[in-house]
């Protein structure tokens, strides 16, 4: 549910007088979890003024240098949480740039615009694993030759398996042969 800024400022303001309001009617939302909102816009109140409270006509674009700043300040021990609050977002997004930082590295911060394919485009691969643009014989084969790839690769695991199991009954039984030092008969240094 969207809350009009209003109501925030209604919400922050009781809270700052100790006052708890409660959750609107048509919320489908616990009291402890509307407590929890409460506090979130007083912190963005008191960071970031009134406008933090007012709903955005539209999002802001981050540069890469920006994102890799805030994933900088929560490596260094921050809290996502209050880094998040101080750059006046959800903190699920500063989130989602720190796992592109640490699985792609800073690259994974540049902006990329995304689109639909149109349908001459299509997708690269089509339900039954095969390239279009494609001759039936050649989605055949290729077909065909995934299929041995797959059965030499169960192939091989298999050998190297059978390979390793045969290198450890070889250790154990020499390790049976080899008598103790104990069992040799002494020999006579005189």
């Amino acid at each position: 549910m969207k809350y009009s800024w209003e109501f925030k400022l209604k919400c922050i303001e009781n809270y700052k007088r100790g006052i708890r309001t409660a959750v609107p009617e048509n919320c489908n939302i616990s009291q402890e979890d509307f407590a929890k909102r409460v506090r979130l816009w007083v912190r963005l109140f008191d960071i970031h003024g009134i406008e933090a409270l007012k709903h955005k006509t539209e999002n802001k674009v981050w540069s890469a240098e920006e994102k890799y700043d805030l994933v900088a300040k929560v490596m260094a021990e921050n809290s996502i949480r209050s880094i998040a609050i101080e750059a006046g977002i959800n903190p699920g997004q500063l989130y989602t740039w720190i796992n592109k930082v640490k699985q792609l590295g800073y690259d994974g911060l540049q902006w990329t615009k995304r689109r639909r394919l149109s349908k001459e485009e299509g997708s690269v691969v089509n339900n039954d694993n095969s390239p279009k643009g494609l001759s039936k014989s050649e989605k055949e084969e290729l077909i065909a030759l995934r299929r041995r790839n797959e059965y030499l690769e169960a192939e091989n695991a298999y050998l190297k398996k059978i390979k390793a199991l045969a290198i450890q009954k070889a250790a154990s039984v020499k390790a049976k042969k080899q008598p103790s030092s104990k069992a040799l008969p002494k020999k006579d240094i005189e």
